[in-house]
């Protein structure tokens, strides 16, 4: 009867494999401490379900102190450049300027000494976002930048080239004008091409962030096309570090 023991402890385990493997992305190299991690984010609301676009506040704040018992550097999006060469630097992103980013976010963001960028699309409709006294707030704290994600929130890759280029250049206008800068932009949709990489290097930006679910090393090859660690609101403590030590999560 041993055999039989033998048989189904191993099928036991094999099982377990198989389910760590289906919910956790362990087969995804390890990145170094000294690659930087860019993390993607959206809305921060107790009000709407967990999910790839609304990280809870409780949920974000597990985040914020696990990076933080980590010793994690944070910077703005727009200061990757200056350091390439230190450990454990952690940019924190949000898209599109929900108003819950400063109604949750914001004293979390404080609370725990960490800086974020916010990408705002500055004529969005459907959402509730920040007003302009908010932004002016956040801005002057030293707590949050500013970056453009076109006016409308508009898919890149179906307009001309002119109204795309119209579209970066006036939502960094749009930033510049409450906040007297705005160094970096955000592709709406992640959809965008080699044209939009040259037009965002012509309008003045600094840099600027995809949606590619990846880890690099900032360098002036992907400086317009920086990849983000992705992440979901129902992740949990195991599949929130495996994205960060990989660059992507597996629900």
């Amino acid at each position: 009867m041993m055999w039989a023991l033998y048989i189904f402890t191993g099928l036991v385990v094999l099982a377990a494999v198989l389910y760590l493997m289906g919910n956790y992305t362990f087969w995804l190299p390890f990145r170094g401490a000294g690659l930087p991690r860019i993390v993607m984010l959206h809305q921060v609301t107790p009000h709407t379900a967990a999910s790839g676009m609304n990280m809870p506040p409780q949920k974000f704040e597990q985040l914020l102190q696990y990076l933080v018992k980590k010793g994690s550097v944070f910077c703005f999006v727009s200061e990757l450049e200056q350091y390439q060469h230190q450990k454990n630097v952690v940019a924190l992103s949000f898209d599109d300027g929900f108003m819950d980013n400063y109604q949750y976010a914001y004293p979390l963001l404080k609370k725990y000494g960490a800086k974020a960028t916010i990408f705002l699309a500055t004529q969005i409709e459907g959402i509730e976002k920040l007003t302009a006294e908010q932004i002016v707030e956040m801005a002057e704290s030293g707590v949050v930048e500013f970056g453009a994600h076109t006016q409308h929130h508009v898919n890149l890759l179906k307009l001309s080239d002119d109204e795309a280029y119209r579209e970066m250049q006036l939502s960094r206008q749009d930033v510049q004008a409450l906040t007297g800068d705005c160094p970096s932009f955000a592709y709406p949709f992640g959809r965008f091409n080699e044209r939009h990489q040259q037009m965002a290097r012509q309008i003045g930006f600094k840099n600027a962030v995809s949606t590619r679910k990846k880890i690099e090393a900032y360098s002036a090859e992907n400086q317009f096309n920086l990849p983000r660690v992705s992440t979901h609101g129902a992740m949990n403590a195991l599949q929130m570090r495996i994205a960060l030590a990989k660059g992507r999560y597996k629900l």
